[in-house]
């Protein structure tokens, strides 16, 4: 089922009775990636997912998105639904909204799923390559640097063994609007750091990372899990940094397990 909370597109899946599951998708996509998990949870979660601001189905407005604007959606989501403490799931990009979304509001969740992310801000570095990515953008056209920038995400397995799907995905984001993919860009790169709340996360909290990840590599990843007093760390073999996509399985699996454990 679909429905529109606070301008953006979210999608619900099994009985609104059960524990509910919120899934953040990561950066160029929308929440298809999640889809293939979600298949496996919706029997016994409420799984909702939606298109982050500017990216799918959700409109990018004028653009001018902060990480602050992503947890204030995120929250209008929940508080919508009157979702009663759902488990916190986000990649990468929607990892960085779920590490600023427990700390600004840590009370709501009962439980979190960090997948292929990372709780530092952008170095200098890292700025420098979010405005140059706006920049080929605007020169380029959104296609070229979706092309270049996706095939990063993904491990040599995935993109030898399954071609057309991975150009479908390729496809599909390079038909987003660029004025959402650019403000989701300055979103991350403006975000701050959230590294120094990991020890407060109080919560049980799942580590998953694609042992191919080479965007956020598994000793990254690990360090977080160091860092979280109740966490578990799962790695995912022969997978890049889209775990959900190129393993779902596994991750459904590794979910089920933690969750299973959490609630006992």
């Amino acid at each position: 089922m679909k429905e529109t909370i606070n301008g953006l597109s979210v999608f619900l899946e099994g009985n609104s009775n059960n524990k509910s599951i919120i899934f953040v998708h990561g950066f160029p996509y929308d929440h298809t990636m999640w889809q293939a998990v979600v298949d496996e949870l919706s029997e016994n979660y409420f799984c909702v997912t939606y298109d982050i601001r500017g990216l799918g189905e959700s409109p990018a407005g004028n653009g001018q998105f902060t990480m602050e604007s992503f947890v204030d959606d995120l929250e209008a989501i929940i508080i919508k639904l009157k979702l009663d403490k759902p488990v916190l799931c986000g990649l990468s990009m929607g990892g960085y909204i779920s590490f600023r979304t427990l700390e600004r509001i840590p009370d709501k969740f009962s439980a979190a799923i960090l997948c292929d992310t990372r709780s530092e801000a952008d170095n200098n570095e890292g700025k420098l390559k979010r405005a140059a990515a706006i920049k080929r953008i605007n020169t380029e056209g959104l296609a070229p640097f979706v092309r270049d920038f996706v095939t990063t995400c993904f491990g040599n397995d995935f993109k030898k063994n399954n071609k057309d799907i991975f150009e479908m995905i390729i496809e599909k984001s390079s038909d987003f609007d660029p004025v959402g993919v650019k403000g989701c860009l300055l979103a991350m790169l403006s975000r701050t750091d959230t590294t120094a709340n990991l020890g407060k996360i109080n919560i049980p909290t799942l580590i998953i990372c694609g042992e191919q990840d080479a965007l956020t590599p598994p000793h990254l990843m690990k360090e977080i899990f160091h860092k979280i007093k109740k966490a578990e760390f799962v790695e995912i073999p022969n997978a890049g940094h889209m775990t959900p996509i190129e393993k779902p399985g596994d991750v459904a699996s590794a979910i089920k397990n933690f969750l299973l454990k959490a609630f006992k």
